[in-house]
């Protein structure tokens, strides 16, 4: 589905690597390839071994490196983010990498997640004393370094990282070395792979193939990996870990052609819809995919049940993000801008509408009545996630209970309210099954929070609250 649309958008993607020359137009490329996972913002930080310089702006990485920062840009290391504002809000302040000058050093942070205990941890901090610069979570852990003691910058990152509680993907990097950490969870997908010599790491795999650079594996819950010109070293910060991956990872937000835990996205997908034909067959006619994400998930849903795909609906690619406004009226109209039902296609035809998952039920509402429009007899929607009752914590832009239709409506009622002629979603077993994590009374390495309300971290209440307050202000 459209994720500036619907309201349902993950926060970030990093990418770091050490060791080679051309660290800054590398970082450029592999974040090119993450663009997907934010597009309010973008920025690199580089160091040569004694200085570290740092280019950041709002917008698309094209946008903000178009007057030749690169070239300017030297170092031997480098880490980079693309941002998609949910907590903390937008603003230049909050693009990150977050830099950091000190008289021992420089000190950038990259981080892909949301902390659930951040305002806990900020009212603890500025009561000794902290001033924050930013709105964002991630400055969090900066002051943690600072405040952990006399010792090793590494020791000061452990004692830090184990004060965290939700989902981060780290990269921190200094003059001398870059630093990787994943929370013990691991809900957000963070991979290690080599260039050449070179070491290089980010949220998805697809940036690997972007540089040219090999897969060596996953980055370990709780695992803090060192990266220097002596090589790599692997340390935990913590022994306590529970590989809990976010599942909308495969069923939204990674590129199809990325690898998370061994698992292909677009394989999981394609399994998904085999899965959701076999759990809710339909008599009907074509089958057809909301672009992009859901062409997978329809390829498998027409293969399982032997109704033949077809290209049902076209994604316009030329319309520009700033036309999509968060009211409603706007957002309907944003849906009719950004994709066209191909009348030759559906007309006359009962027409099977797959789609990755809803959230307020308005695109789906008006996606089923394009179709309608455009000839279809009948529109069945199949949904290859479980409903999504309840809110992230995670870093994903997910909304309220009071925003989330299924929080408060049943399948048929939400049939009914978006005109479909029938609805079905996938079980949360054949969600594991299909993803390829058997069910055996347990989610087996997969986040389920936002399907089953069960979370997998302590969820802190001042977490909570200003959720609800931006519900009720209707500013989120």
């Amino acid at each position: 589905m459209l994720a500036e649309i619907k309201g349902l958008n993950e926060e970030c993607g990093v990418f770091g690597i050490w060791g080679h020359p051309d660290s800054a137009q590398i970082t450029y490329y592999g974040l090119h390839s993450l663009q997907h996972r934010g597009q309010e913002g973008a920025g690199i930080v580089t160091t040569d071994g004694k200085t570290m310089d740092c280019e950041k702006g709002l917008g698309l990485i094209t946008d903000v490196f178009n007057k030749g920062q690169l070239g300017e840009m030297s170092g031997k290391a480098a880490i980079g983010h693309v941002r998609y504002a949910t907590a903390g809000g937008g603003g230049f302040e909050n693009v990150q990498p977050l830099m950091f000058r000190s008289q021992n050093g420089g000190l950038a942070l990259a981080h892909n997640g949301n902390l659930v205990n951040a305002n806990h941890l900020k009212h603890q901090l500025e009561s000794q004393g902290s001033i924050f610069q930013t709105t964002s979570d991630t400055e969090v852990l900066a002051h943690l370094i600072k405040r952990s003691g006399h010792f090793s910058l590494k020791d000061k990152v452990k004692n830090a990282l184990s004060m965290l509680k939700g989902a981060y993907a780290f990269l921190i990097l200094t003059e001398t070395e870059m630093m990787v950490a994943l929370d013990p969870n691991s809900l957000r997908p963070l991979s290690l792979g080599l260039l050449g010599d070179a070491y290089v790491v980010a949220s998805e795999t697809c940036a690997f193939d972007i540089v040219g650079a090999d897969y060596l594996r996953e980055v370990q819950p709780g695992e803090l990996i060192i990266i220097n010109d002596e090589g790599m070293t692997s340390e935990r910060f913590t022994m306590s870990s529970n590989r809990t991956i976010c599942s909308m990872e495969y069923i939204y937000f990674s590129r199809p052609d990325s690898n998370i835990d061994g698992i292909n996205v677009h394989t999981a997908r394609k399994n998904l819809g085999k899965r959701l034909a076999q759990e809710a067959a339909v008599e009907a006619d074509v089958v057809t995919g909301v672009p992009d994400s859901s062409i997978s998930a329809a390829i498998g849903y027409a293969e399982a049940s032997g109704i033949p795909y077809e290209l049902g609906l076209i994604k316009n690619r030329y319309v520009g993000r700033t036309f999509i406004q968060p009211s409603q009226s706007l957002r309907e109209q944003g849906v009719k801008m950004k994709l066209s039902a191909v009348r030759g296609v559906v007309e006359g035809k009962r027409v099977v509408m797959v789609d990755d998952s809803i959230v307020r039920g308005t695109t789906s509402r008006r996606i089923v009545q394009m179709l309608k429009e455009a000839g279809a007899t009948e529109v069945h929607v199949r949904i290859s996630s479980p409903p999504i009752a309840h809110p992230c914590f995670y870093g994903i832009d997910t909304s309220t209970h009071e925003e989330l239709i299924a929080s408060s409506h049943s399948p048929e009622e939400i049939r009914e309210l978006i005109g479909a002629d029938s609805i079905a979603f996938i079980s949360p077993e054949g969600l594991l099954e299909g993803i390829g994590r058997p069910y055996e009374g347990e989610t087996r390495g997969q986040c389920m929070a936002c399907f089953t309300g069960r979370y997998p971290t302590e969820i802190y209440a001042d977490t909570v609250l200003p959720h609800e307050k931006e519900a009720k202000s209707g500013t989120r």
